[in-house]
């Protein structure tokens, strides 16, 4: 078994890290909120440090899952960063959805320290994190992929390396950008069928057999109809990571209309209010507009 740190402690890091401990790996813990590190280490029995770089310290593997560049940077770089206290040949695995760009300088900057970085991040909601089910899209070199494999495995339900360095965070824009089209032509058939007169449990139960069918579908058509949306991905995150994906395709060229239409549709959700409703709000959105 190795020596793990894990670095950021929400909804999806902190049933990560306790996956890791109770498979029997030495796990510690850091959380930007110290008081939640003392509870994860209490509960599953690892150890809690006031900074990443002392979480760091002697672990093969230093897991990452906070919230965006800015986060990421302040936990690797600096005086307190992780990549300080790693001895050269440990492995750096970023949970994070982030952008090419920082993945590209953290990539260089551990080279330069003599560890590895791999970006790894992540998709299957809390639930996935809980239930150790998530899907993990990586890039990095292929050395340090084969040596983190094993370790993310233990919560993940598949894991890939799809590339070099930043392919697994392009990957991850690509499951956004599908996503949130997915989303807003499931609001718009429930929103049509409550317009047509239709029982929407009915219907979804016909036409998720077919091609229709989707897990955003299977998953949420029945809290989106309750009018319930405080479990899922928040919509606050989902424009950042949106963002970052429209961003990207100005760069790379990539046509996104439909991607540009939905992100607009959660600024009118966040303009309701709903910045940390989930990401099936949107049905609110259009049940709002009469």
């Amino acid at each position: 078994m190795a020596k793990c740190a894990f670095l950021g402690l929400g909804v999806m890091g902190y049933p990560m890290a306790g996956h890791l401990q109770v498979k029997g790996h030495d796990v510690t813990v850091y959380n930007r909120t110290f008081s939640k590190a003392e509870a994860w280490a209490s509960e599953h029995g690892g150890a809690a440090r006031k900074t990443p770089r002392e979480a760091a310290e002697g672990a093969e593997f230093v897991m990452a899952c906070v919230g965006n560049d800015d986060d990421l940077r302040s936990v690797c770089l600096g005086e307190d960063g992780a990549f300080a206290g790693m001895a050269k040949g440990a492995i750096f695995v970023d949970h994070t959805t982030v952008s090419a760009e920082v993945t590209a300088e953290l990539y260089a900057a551990a080279k330069d320290a003599g560890i590895s970085f791999v970006d790894a991040p992540i998709s299957g909601g809390q639930a996935g994190a809980e239930n150790g089910q998530l899907s993990i899209m990586c890039g990095g070199d292929e050395d340090a992929y084969a040596k983190a494999e094993p370790v993310m495995e233990i919560y993940a339900k598949l894991c890939r390396r799809i590339g070099e360095s930043g392919a697994g965070q392009m990957t991850k824009m690509c499951n956004q950008i599908a996503i949130a089209g997915l989303v807003q032509g499931l609001s718009e058939a429930l929103h049509f069928a409550d317009k047509a007169g239709l029982d929407g449990r009915a219907v979804v139960e016909v036409i998720s057999q077919g091609a229709a069918g989707s897990w955003q579908m299977a998953n949420r058509y029945e809290t989106m109809l309750d009018d319930q949306f405080d479990h899922g991905f928040a919509v606050d995150w989902m424009r950042k990571d949106l963002g970052i994906c429209l961003k990207t395709a100005n760069e790379n060229g990539a046509s996104l209309p439909v991607t540009a239409l939905v992100d607009q549709f959660y600024k009118d959700v966040q303009k309701m209010g709903g910045g940390r409703w989930d990401t099936s709000s949107l049905f609110k959105r259009l049940k709002a507009s009469g």
